[in-house]
């Protein structure tokens, strides 16, 4: 089995990218055939820095591989690196349809915050995202509930090509964890943590020191009422259980348990302790690996190479399949 996903490059990382894609990344290195890219063309769909961009794909490859990557057991490369992903992606808008990329509800979000220009890199951030998967003939995907939709339009751009010009391509299947899909903003439990929306004090970041993750958790919002459980009426206190569960590697109901009969500090003040003691490890790695700079491209150069074997082959089938170029 083919595990692939792809990671952004954009700001630090924080502790719903940790639960919802990072860590099952690590674990992918057990089941599968691990392919991992980090999408720096992809960060230039949007406003960017030229140096903080490639900055930002240091910062990020750090923190992979301090969180358990292992470059020895998967494939860890820079989007940009692979050219076969870019030209799969042209060929794959001949069987996308324009009106699917316009119902993509990311597409409507981050067109809507642009202050200067809306791309049309932007519009077709999707059809990128799908020839990024397509070109690994990838099994399944690992991701974040807010991605389920670009997944099944890469299906639907699958199964349209297959349909059209032969069975090429794999069609994939999303693995979206089921504690900790959606980490919630620590200030407004209701809006999902993001790196571009909320306040710093919203967002929790792997790389927090101590100080900071008890201060910022024991500031989370909670809720009017009491009693430590999960229910639609309380979603600062579930947000809690949630992070505090995968924290613990147990069911939410095993927290509820626990401090069934707790108040809403006490909560928090486990959540404080064992949040850190579960983020050290890889904030203490990465201090270690991200001023290796050759050594990081190093890894990331290894990983391309790696991974345009598995892409330029896919790219001559679909070539091939689509009439594109010298027959073979």
């Amino acid at each position: 089995m083919r595990i692939f996903s792809g990671i952004q490059p954009t700001g630090r990382k924080h502790l719903g990218n940790y639960i919802g894609a990072i860590i099952q990344y690590v674990a992918g290195q057990e089941r599968g055939d691990a392919v991992y890219c980090i999408v720096d063309l992809h960060a230039t769909t949007v406003e960017f820095d030229p140096a903080g961009l490639r900055e930002r794909t240091y910062d990020t490859a750090a923190i992979l591989i301090a969180a358990g990557l292992d470059p020895e057991r998967c494939i860890l490369f820079r989007q940009s690196d692979v050219v076969e992903q870019t030209e799969l992606a042209w060929l794959l808008t001949a069987v996308t349809s324009y009106g699917d990329l316009q119902r993509m509800t990311q597409f409507k979000e981050k067109s809507a915050a642009q202050r200067k220009l809306v791309t049309a890199g932007l519009f077709v951030y999707p059809v990128l995202m799908a020839a990024d998967v397509l070109a690994y003939r990838t099994n399944e995907v690992p991701v974040g509930d807010d991605q389920r939709q670009h997944v099944e339009l890469m299906r639907e751009i699958a199964r349209t090509f297959n349909a059209r010009f032969g069975e090429v391509l794999v069609v994939p299947e999303h693995r979206i964890p089921a504690v900790g899909a959606r980490i919630m903003d620590l200030q407004n439990p209701e809006a999902k943590m993001s790196t571009t929306t909320g306040g710093e004090e919203g967002r929790l970041y792997v790389l927090d020191e101590p100080a900071v993750i008890e201060r910022k958790v024991k500031r989370a919002v909670t809720d009017s009422g009491e009693g430590v459980r999960r229910a639609p009426d309380k979603p600062g206190i579930t947000n809690l259980i949630d992070i505090l569960a995968v924290v613990r590697g147990v069911q939410p109901s095993a927290i509820e348990h626990d401090f069934a009969s707790a108040r809403y500090g006490e909560l928090k003040a486990a959540l404080a302790v064992e949040l850190t003691a579960y983020l050290a490890p890889t904030r203490e790695r990465y201090a270690q690996l991200r001023g290796d700079v050759a050594g990081l491209e190093a890894v990331l150069a290894d990983g391309a190479q790696r991974a345009r074997v598995i892409a330029s082959a896919t790219l001559a089938d679909v070539r091939d399949a689509m009439g594109v170029g010298p027959p073979r």
